[in-house]
Formats: structure tokens, C-alpha cells, sequence
């Protein structure tokens, strides 16, 4: 099945389209309670910046807190910087019509940041993420280098596979059951089945053991749809890569490297993808990009 590369909803987006659940994960993730009566609001952003994987969730609870969660196969290095582009848009929404040039201090809730990995690669059960990890330094510049940078976003990155991080899953039921769903559907594709009737084998099973079964009774055919495409995107993303670092590889110069981000442009182009997210994964300008069709 050919992966839409507009898709805005993974399957752990919808499970936790719920304020009720995303109260619960957020107290799973950092051990903490919060009362029930505490409002959570969804605010995701929608249709900006990164649209072809908008696979983030973002909610408030109760107006003094506001939570970045993003769902990751495979753990993306800029994963900070990301969630400084998606923070400063969500902040914009949350203040709108406030006045940022009165002499009166805007309040804003605290950020936290987190992204839930549920790859095959090995990975440790948790880990943090800096943005200032990608700041250049200013040694060569003659300039002391200053014990903490001007600006700093801290991302907790966490494992959440089936068997990992045994005291969150115990705490938040869904985000257990959604892992091992997804154990369930890789546990038969490494028995050798194809990847759709794996998914169905899985949803079968997890209908007949009570897992996730409600999610999956309302939306089964529309979970077996996401997944396909998400994980046919992890692929696609995969090859493009491979493919324009062996042409590096084999040049080995900085033209080479350069050709091998100019294939990258070629083949993502080649499947539909939008030149400003081809920008984004590649680092080339729009102007070179657009030159490719």
C-alpha cells in the first residue's frame, strides 16, 4: 500500500486523542498525581511546519503546564530543536491577542518535553536530549566558552517497548497495552509474515485478550491503515538516506555528499513529498529543490 505522505494521525495520536489519557500518561511519565477534576486541554498543532509527519501531541493541564509528546520509531537528533519550532508556535497560539510589548509580565505555562520511542534499534530506557548539545562552538572565535548557553530546551527521551520502563507502563494501562500490541504485530512479522496480516493477527489477538480493545473495536481497519503507512514511511525515509549516503561514500568529497543530499531531493520528490519538508530533511534551499521537478 503506497504510504500518504499527508497523513496527520498515527495510531498512538488517536488512541490518545483523550485529555482522561494524556492526564494519566503525563502522571505515568513523571510518577506524579494530579487531581481528575484538573482540566486537560488538547492543543496539537495542526497544518503548520512539519505537516506530512505531524505525529506530536500537545495538551495544557489546567492552564500552567503545557506538554510536548512526540512518537518516535527512530530517534531523530534534532529532535530539540524540534520542539523549539513547535513550542514557539504553541506559545503563540496561547497568548494570541495578549500584548507582548506592555510593560506587564506575560504569563506563560511551563513547558516540558517528551518523546515516547518505540523502535527496534537498542536503546536505553531513558535519555536526555539538549538543544544547547547542537550549539557551535565559539572557541575558534577567540571567545571564552560560558558555563550555560542563552538558551536551553531539555527533552526526556523514553523507551516505551513492551517490557521497558515496567513502572510507567504499570501507571498508564493504555500506553502498556498499546506496547504490546505493537510487540504483538513485529512478534509475527519476525515469524515470517507479511506485514497486513500481521497487524490483523495482532488485532485479533489483542480483541480476544482485552488489549487496547475498545481503540481497537471503534477504529480496527483505520489502525491497520495508519500503521501501514506509518511504518511504510519509516521506510521510505530509510531508503532515501541510504541511497544519498552511498553516493557520498562513494565520491567521498564534499560534492559527493552534496549529490548524495540532491538524491534524497530527487526520490522524495519522486513519492510526493512537499519541497519544504524535503528542505527540512535534507538541508538544501527551496530554490535547489524546486529546480528537481
Amino acid at each position: 500500500m503506497p504510504a500518504n505522505k499527508q497523513f496527520k494521525d498515527s495510531v498512538f495520536k488517536s488512541l490518545f486523542n483523550n485529555p482522561d489519557l494524556l492526564r494519566e500518561l503525563y502522571c505515568a511519565l513523571e510518577g506524579v498525581s494530579l487531581p481528575p477534576d484538573v482540566p486537560v486541554t488538547i492543543n496539537t498543532l495542526e497544518g503548520v511546519l512539519f505537516k506530512e509527519r505531524l505525529n506530536d501531541i500537545s495538551f495544557l493541564i489546567g492552564d500552567r503546564l503545557v506538554v510536548l509528546l512526540e512518537h518516535q520509531s527512530t530517534i531523530s537528533e534534532n529532535m530539540a530543536l524540534r520542539m523549539h519550532l513547535y513550542i514557539t508556535r504553541i506559545y503563540e497560539k496561547i497568548i494570541k491577542a495578549k500584548n507582548i510589548y506592555t510593560k506587564h509580565k506575560v504569563l506563560l505555562p511551563r513547558p516540558e518535553f517528551f518523546v515516547l520511542y518505540n523502535g527496534t534499534a537498542p536503546f536505553p530506557d531513558e535519555e536526555i536530549h539538549k538543544l544547547s548539545d547542537a550549539f557551535e562552538g565559539v572557541e575558534s572565535l577567540g571567545l571564552p566558552l560560558k558555563e550555560a548557553p542563552a538558551m536551553e530546551l531539555v527533552v526526556k527521551v523514553i523507551n516505551i517497548n513492551e517490557g521497558r520502563n515496567k513502572p510507567i507502563a504499570q501507571r498508564c494501562k493504555a500506553l502498556a497495552e498499546y506496547s504490546a500490541f505493537i510487540g504483538k504485530v513485529r512478534a509475527f512479522m519476525k515469524a515470517g509474515m507479511e506485514i497486513e496480516a500481521a497487524m490483523k493477527l495482532a488485532v485479533e489477538y489483542c480483541l480476544k485478550h482485552d488489549i487496547i480493545k475498545e481503540f481497537l473495536e471503534s477504529n480496527a481497519t483505520e489502525v491497520i491503515n495508519m500503521l501501514t503507512t506509518e511504518w511504510d514511511w519509516d521506510k521510505a525515509l530509510a531508503t532515501y538516506y541510504e541511497e544519498g549516503k552511498e553516493d557520498g561514500i562513494v565520491q567521498g568529497k564534499e560534492e559527493g555528499r552534496e549529490e548524495g543530499r540532491e538524491q534524497i531531493a530527487r526520490n522524495a520528490l519522486a513519492e510526493g513529498l512537499s519541497c519544504e519538508f524535503i528542505q527540512k530533511i535534507t538541508g538544501l534551499d527551496l530554490e535547489t529543490i524546486q529546480s528537481f521537478k
